[in-house]
């Protein structure tokens, strides 16, 4: 049986090999954010069905666990056990590859995002890379590959009509995008993540006007970039049955569900990073907070790090809500009028921002 000092010199050991192995941190950051995020795609998918009864006043689930909290479980299970089945007129190898690579860049994009400032002396991000948007941004844009080679190799015509929508939307959608963080960049001077947050610790960037209309470019450009309604044209059940992924079902499906949901939190967080100070708060923290509390001899930690980690969760289910509530409140526009909106009004406005916010710079330096 193992003593008190035994336990205690187990855990000095276990603390001391993973301050000075950054393999082992970094393999443990990932492993724990991997999980969280998994976590609250499952529980976004609960959210959005019982915030979808309360617009249209049902109930939604609330028999599988308590109040319905195990229904994300049942689900898993029945992806896992639903008979895999694959149509004999697909293209076999990249029927199955297509899934894949719709969902792997939506979980690789998150590496960047910081969610606190530091936790027991390590910075609370995976990768804290001096160019984190351009990550976010290259990554992300390949997820579309998944979704138009799901629909070419399911070789039907409206599979096939999806992935070509999702492909011109994502052309639309990316350029603004792009465009509209320009002058955050311009404002702060760093393309580095944990530098832009730092740079809001008095003031949230949405506050300024310039800043806000990148804001609002922003968020409008993510609904289009995640297939959100009002912007879900490649996968228009009324005209398209289910668009790219109409031939697909099980796991598979659940691979594209998956990117969905993991693509909409990831849109939340860098959002939240960019415009509403990550994991700042906006009011003043008692002095106690800084001061360091031992939790589990010897790991050290200070009580603001778990602060600044609710802050982040907390802003991110308040966007999330709002994807949500969006969906279920706003129809579907028209491919004409998505088009129009991309390049005859967020492509002008965003490139006129970023000359107005030049100017401002200017005068103010």
């Amino acid at each position: 049986m193992m003593t008190g000092p035994m336990i205690a010199g187990l855990w000095a050991d276990t603390v001391s090999f993973f301050g000075e192995n950054m393999v082992a941190v970094t393999l443990l950051k990932i492993v724990v954010v991997l999980g969280a995020l998994l976590g609250l795609v499952s529980y976004t998918v609960l959210a959005e069905r019982r915030i979808s009864a309360l617009i249209q006043d049902r109930v939604g689930p609330n028999r599988v666990g308590w109040f319905g909290l195990l229904q994300p479980l049942a689900d898993s299970f029945k992806f896992l056990l639903k008979e895999n089945v694959m149509p004999a007129h697909v293209n076999r190898i990249y029927y199955v590859m297509a899934p894949c690579i719709a969902l792997a860049p939506a979980l690789l994009t998150f590496i960047v995002i910081p969610f606190g400032n530091t936790l027991a002396g390590e910075p609370m991000v995976i990768a804290n890379l001096n160019v984190g948007v351009l990550w976010m941004f290259s990554i992300a844009s390949l997820g579309v590959y998944g979704i138009v080679l799901g629909g070419w190799a399911s070789n039907s015509k409206y599979p096939f009509l999806g992935g070509i929508r999702s492909g011109a939307q994502m052309i639309s959608y990316e350029i603004s995008m792009g465009l509209s963080l320009i002058p955050v960049f311009m404002h702060v001077g760093s393309l580095n993540l944990m530098e832009i947050v730092n740079a809001q610790s008095h003031l949230w960037l949405f506050v300024y006007p310039n800043l806000f209309v990148a804001f609002v470019i922003f968020m409008i450009s993510s609904f289009a970039e995640t297939n959100r309604l009002p912007f879900d044209l490649p996968e228009s059940e009324q005209e398209l049955v289910g668009g790219y992924h109409t031939e697909y079902g099980s796991m598979k499906f659940a691979f594209f569900f998956l990117a969905e949901y993991a693509n909409m939190i990831t849109a939340s967080a860098l959002m939240v990073t960019l415009f509403f100070g990550g994991w700042q708060v906006p009011f003043a923290l008692p002095e106690s907070l800084n001061h360091p509390v031992t939790w589990f001899a010897p790991f050290v930690f200070q009580p603001i790090s778990l602060v600044h980690l609710l802050s982040f969760f907390l802003k991110i289910l308040l966007l999330l809500t709002m994807f949500i509530w969006v969906r279920w409140t706003l129809p579907r526009f028209r491919y004409d009028q998505l088009m129009n909106l991309g390049w005859k009004i967020f492509l002008p406005v965003s490139l006129a921002n970023v000359f107005v916010t030049g100017i401002w710079m200017a005068l103010r330096h």
